[in-house]
C-alpha cells in the first residue's frame, strides 16, 4: 500500500487540555473524572501541564515545529472549577510556547453552579471565546435521577450569564433517553435550550457505559419506540429552530460548528495535555501517524512533574504508531460521523495513504447502498440509519470478527 506522495503537508493542529476533577462523579460518566480534593492543586497542576507540553514539544519537534494552533479545548472533569488566575497562567504559558492563530477557537467546559457562573466574565477576559455548558436537562426531577448537582434554574442562569459575559458562541449539552423521561419532557428540554439562544447544541442519548455506576446498577430507561419518537420529533424541533445537524449528536447555527471537534472528525492532529489525555500527531514522512496517552490518575500525573528522566516524556503512559489498516479505520470512524462527510482528497491528505486503501470496503458500501459516491466519503440516507454497519466495513478484519 503506497502513499500518494513521498512527503505531505501536515493537517491542522489543535490542543486539548484535560482537567480531571468534578464536584462529584456522575453515575453515567465514563470520562476520566474524579471527585475533587478538599483543596484543588491548581498551581501544581498548571505547572505539570506546562511541563508536559515542554516534553511533548521536545519529543515531537519534527511534527509540531512551527505549526500554529487552530483550536484549544479545555475539558474535563469540570475545568470551570479552576480559578481565572490559574487559567490565565496556563494560557499565558501556552502562548509563550505555541503560536495560536489570531482567530483560534478557545473553548472551556463549564457546569452550572453559582460559584462558577460568576467567573464567566473573567474567563472571557482571558481570551476564552467559547463555552460548553453541561446542562443535560432543565427538569429538577430528571437531574436528580442522573446524579447532577445543579437545578434547572441554575442551568438557565448559566446560559444567561454566558450572554451577559459577552459569549456569543456557546454550546449547551443536553441528554435524552433519561430514566423515566417521556416525549413531552424531552421536547421541553430542547425548547428550553433553544429559548436561551445558544449557537450550538450537543443533543445525545444517554447510554450505559462500562465502568460506570449506571452500568453496574442500570436505571429503567425509555424503550426503543419512545427513544425513536424522541429522536425524530426532537430533530424536527431543532430544524425548525434553525439548527442544522452536522454530526451524529451536534447541531449548530450557521457557521457555528465546533471547530475543535471538526478537527477530530476530519482526522487532523492534536496535542493532548493532562491526566488521561490522548494526542494524535502526524509526521512529514508518509503514512506515519502516532497516538499518545498521558498518565490517567491525577496523582500519578502530578508526580510525573518531579521526574528527572530527560529522554522520554514522564507524563506519557503510551505511544504507538498506527498501522495502515488502523489509519483507514480511524479516519472513516470519524469522517462518517459527519452528516456531509468529507472529500476523498482529505483521506489522502490526512493519512498519507492512496485512495486504493479504501477500494474494497468502499465498493461494498456502494453495493449495499450505504454510500452514494466514490468521490465523497459520506453516508447515504440508508447508511446514516445504519451507521454502525457502514463503519464496520472499514474496520480491520480482526475488529469486525470480535464485534
Amino acid at each position: 500500500m503506497q502513499a500518494s506522495n513521498p512527503t505531505r503537508k501536515l493537517p491542522p493542529l489543535s490542543l486539548y487540555i484535560h482537567i480531571p476533577w468534578c464536584v462529584r462523579k456522575c453515575p453515567y460518566c465514563d470520562f476520566n473524572s474524579h471527585a475533587r480534593p478538599e483543596q484543588l492543586p491548581e498551581k501544581a497542576y498548571v505547572d505539570a501541564l506546562l511541563s508536559d507540553l515542554d516534553h511533548d514539544l521536545a519529543q515531537h519537534s519534527a511534527s509540531t515545529g512551527d505549526r500554529q494552533i487552530s483550536t484549544v479545548f479545555i475539558g474535563g472533569g469540570t475545568p470551570s472549577l479552576f480559578s481565572a488566575e490559574a487559567l490565565d497562567r496556563l494560557l499565558c504559558g501556552i502562548r509563550t510556547r505555541l503560536s495560536l492563530q489570531t482567530d483560534a477557537e478557545i473553548t472551556l467546559e463549564a457546569n452550572p453552579g453559582t460559584v462558577e457562573q460568576g467567573r464567566f466574565a473573567e474567563y472571557r477576559a482571558l481570551g476564552i471565546n467559547r463555552l460548553s455548558i453541561g446542562v443535560q436537562s432543565f427538569q429538577d426531577e430528571l437531574l436528580e435521577k442522573i446524579g447532577r448537582i445543579h437545578s434547572g434554574r441554575e442551568a438557565i442562569r448559566a446560559a444567561e450569564q454566558a450572554h451577559d459575559a459577552g459569549f456569543s458562541n456557546f454550546n449547551l449539552d443536553l441528554m435524552h433517553g433519561l430514566p423515566g423521561q417521556n416525549l413531552s419532557q424531552a421536547l421541553a428540554d430542547l425548547r428550553n435550550a433553544i429559548d436561551l439562544e445558544p449557537s450550538h447544541l450537543s443533543w445525545y442519548q444517554l447510554t450505559l457505559e462500562p465502568n460506570t455506576a449506571f452500568f453496574r446498577k442500570p436505571p429503567t430507561l425509555p424503550d426503543d419506540d419512545r427513544l425513536a419518537d424522541i429522536q425524530n420529533r426532537g430533530q424536527d424541533v431543532l430544524s425548525q429552530a434553525g439548527f442544522t445537524q452536522y454530526e451524529v449528536s451536534a447541531y449548530s447555527r450557521p457557521d457555528r460548528q465546533c471547530r475543535h471537534n471538526l478537527n477530530y472528525w476530519q482526522f487532523a492532529d492534536y496535542i493532548g495535555l493532562g491526566a488521561g489525555a490522548h494526542g494524535k500527531l502526524s509526521s512529514m514522512l508518509p503514512q506515519q501517524v502516532s497516538r499518545t496517552r498521558k498518565r490517567r490518575q491525577p496523582q500519578a500525573y502530578l508526580d510525573a512533574a518531579s521526574s528527572t528522566t530527560a529522554s522520554t516524556n514522564p507524563f506519557q503512559s503510551s505511544s504507538v504508531d498506527l498501522k495502515h489498516e488502523d489509519l483507514v479505520a480511524e479516519f472513516m470512524l470519524n469522517a462518517l460521523r459527519l452528516k456531509q462527510g468529507v472529500d476523498m482528497e482529505l483521506f489522502t491528505h490526512h493519512t498519507g495513504l492512496s485512495n486504493s486503501a479504501l477500494s474494497a470496503p468502499l465498493n461494498q458500501a456502494l453495493q449495499a447502498g450505504l454510500m452514494d459516491s466514490s468521490e465523497r466519503l459520506q453516508a447515504s440516507e440508508l447508511g446514516w440509519r445504519f451507521l454502525d454497519d457502514l463503519i464496520a466495513l472499514f474496520l480491520p478484519e480482526k475488529s469486525r470478527s470480535q464485534g
